[in-house]
Order: C-alpha cells, then sequence, then structure tokens
C-alpha cells in the first residue's frame, strides 16, 4: 500500500530564508564550498535506467496525501517557488506585478479561511532576466525574498565566456542574492568534465556571496549517466543548487532525471557533508504535480530537502493552480 503522508515537516511560521541567512545554518551542513576535481570519482558512475523509470512511475502515483493536510502541503509549495517571469516580452511593468504577486501570494479571504495570515507564507525568490534585476530588489526590499538572475548567456550558455562571467557579476552587483547559471552543455556532451569543472568554479566565485544554482538543461544531455557526471562536476565545483532546465528546452523537468540528481546529491552529502539543494523547472504546472516533486525530495532525501534553502521549484503558472486548489479545499470542506 501506497504511504500516506500527514503535515509536511517544520509547518511554515516564518518567511523562506533568503542566502545571506544560511551560512552557519543549523540542519544538513552549511554552504559547499566545493572539493578538489576528481577524474576517477566522476567515470565510477553507473544507472540502472530500468529501475530508475520504474521509481519514477511508481512516483506518480504518490500523491496519497491526508485530505485534512493536503493544504499544509500546498502552503509549503508556495514558499519553495521562484516566481518566474523569463519571456521575451517581460518589462518593467510584468515583474513589478510578478514582485506584486509574490508579496501577497493568496487573498485575504482564502489566508482567513485556513486560518495563515500569520504566517506570512510567500515564494522563496522571484527569477527574473539580468535586465529586471534592480526593479526587483526596489519592489522585494524589506519583504525577505530573494531575487534569482539568470545568467551566463540564458537559456542556451552559448556566449563568450567572459561575456558570462561579466553578467554574474554585473546582477550580483545589483542586488541578486542567487545566480541560474546555465552550464555549456557541450562540455558534457564531450565528456570535457575538467572544463565543467573550472567554468562551475570561476561561475561560483563571480558569485560572491550570491548563491549558484546551475542549470544542467537536462533534456539535451543525451543520458541518464550524463546527468549524474554533470550533477557531481557542478557540485565538486561548489554549486549551491543543481537545477534540471532552462525551461526553453523541448523536454524540462522530468521524474527521472529529477530522481538520478536527487540521488546524486545524497551521494555527495554522505562523502563530503555538504549539502546541495535542487530545483526541477520547467513543465511544473499543476499542484498535483508539485505534491510529487515534494514526495520524492521527502522520501529520496529527507525532510530538509522540504525547505527553501535546499529545494525550489521553478514555476510560472502553477502558484494559479495550488490558489485554485486552496481556494476549493475551502469552500468544500
Amino acid at each position: 500500500m501506497a504511504q500516506s503522508y500527514g503535515p509536511p515537516p517544520s509547518p511554515t511560521s516564518t518567511p523562506p530564508r533568503t542566502p545571506a541567512d544560511l551560512e552557519g545554518a543549523p540542519g544538513p551542513g552549511i554552504r559547499n564550498p566545493g572539493v578538489p576535481f576528481d577524474a576517477q570519482w566522476i567515470r565510477r558512475i553507473h544507472v540502472n535506467r530500468n529501475a530508475v523509470e520504474r521509481r519514477a512511475t511508481s512516483l506518480q502515483g504518490r500523491r496519497n496525501l491526508e485530505k485534512e493536510w493536503k493544504a499544509a502541503w500546498l502552503l509549503r509549495a508556495i514558499s519553495l517557488m521562484d516566481l518566474t517571469t523569463l519571456s521575451g516580452d517581460d518589462t518593467p511593468g510584468t515583474v513589478k506585478r510578478l514582485c506584486a504577486k509574490a508579496r501577497r501570494p493568496l487573498r485575504s479571504d482564502i489566508e482567513a479561511r485556513l486560518g495563515v495570515g500569520a504566517l506570512n507564507i510567500r515564494p522563496a525568490a522571484v527569477c527574473v532576466y539580468h535586465a529586471f534585476v534592480e526593479s526587483a530588489c526596489e519592489t522585494l526590499k524589506g519583504t525577505g525574498i530573494s531575487v534569482a538572475a539568470v545568467s551566463t548567456g540564458f537559456p542556451h550558455g552559448l556566449s563568450p565566456m567572459e561575456t558570462r562571467r561579466q553578467e554574474i557579476r554585473a546582477s550580483v552587483a545589483v542586488g541578486a542574492g542567487e545566480i541560474d547559471a546555465v552550464i555549456t552543455r557541450a562540455h558534457v556532451l564531450t565528456g570535457s568534465w575538467e572544463a565543467l569543472y573550472n567554468e562551475v568554479r570561476n561561475f561560483r566565485d563571480d558569485c560572491g556571496e550570491a548563491h549558484l544554482k546551475t542549470i544542467l538543461a537536462t533534456g539535451e544531455l543525451g543520458s541518464l549517466v550524463d546527468v549524474v557526471r554533470a550533477s557531481r562536476v557542478c557540485m565538486m565545483a561548489g554549486a549551491d543548487f543543481i537545477k534540471t532546465s532552462t525551461g526553453k528546452e523541448r523536454v524540462n523537468a522530468s521524474l527521472p532525471a529529477g530522481l538520478v540528481m536527487a540521488r546524486e546529491i545524497r551521494a555527495f552529502r554522505e562523502r563530503t557533508g555538504y549539502a546541495v539543494g535542487f530545483k526541477p523547472a520547467g513543465g511544473i504546472r499543476a499542484a498535483k504535480d508539485a505534491l510529487v516533486w515534494m514526495i520524492l525530495m521527502k522520501e529520496e532525501l529527507g525532510d530538509a530537502w522540504l525547505e527553501a534553502r535546499l529545494f525550489r521549484f521553478g514555476a510560472s503558472s502553477l502558484l494559479a493552480d495550488i490558489v485554485r486548489q486552496l481556494e476549493d479545499h475551502t469552500t468544500t470542506r
């Protein structure tokens, strides 16, 4: 029989913590500083694809939450979001409207019916292009909501290296607390692991105090083995998060890729003592799908990975469906 879940761990009673709050924080370790490049460790990888796909299929049915706790899980999902707008027609007005939504994701009547008005439930971050970082920071000042900038030639990562690095530094300079950086897919596809390590190491140095999420674009890497290798190299180089996708690929966040990435995070934690976060992005639009990803985190990595410091959704339309689900919950119970 499938496991049935009660409330999520550590109910959200404070705003999600921003990167500056995480240094030395109790829980699953301090910020990952990276470790020396180890070619032998990269080669020693095997993935049983059939087993991974069976496990991913089983997760699709793991939405079996106790009805009385479903709202608590959905509220937690809001606190794990990087609320995102990455369209070619973005404007300062678009970004300000998104920030307003981040400041108040739930209507006051829904908060009142759920009794959560005092919990200050908000997304963890707003994710935008570099051009809008300064405006987003200004709009979100004092809220505790971080601003993440997509960088390094997003979404393809084909800009000259110095241009990509300058973009990171520029975003950090105007207030970005997190950088979502596209890796060079060609390094993975050609097995140039040390080149990938050096690239991510440079990105990490350019981030300074800002946290680095490395975007693997898993749908374009060819195999689950290479997804694991790319994850391992990025963590070795000091990535704070590994992220599935830009959201612009034909195949974005998939459960098989997410599963092997989560297991690689666990292996890295066991080997080095450092906890790295995980961010699935692209195609996660329905509340029921968000619950599947949260259950994956709980079962594969534990309750600590149901906090914003170690797990995020890259989401643009997910919030709207969660709000609809919460509204239905409050009017039918």
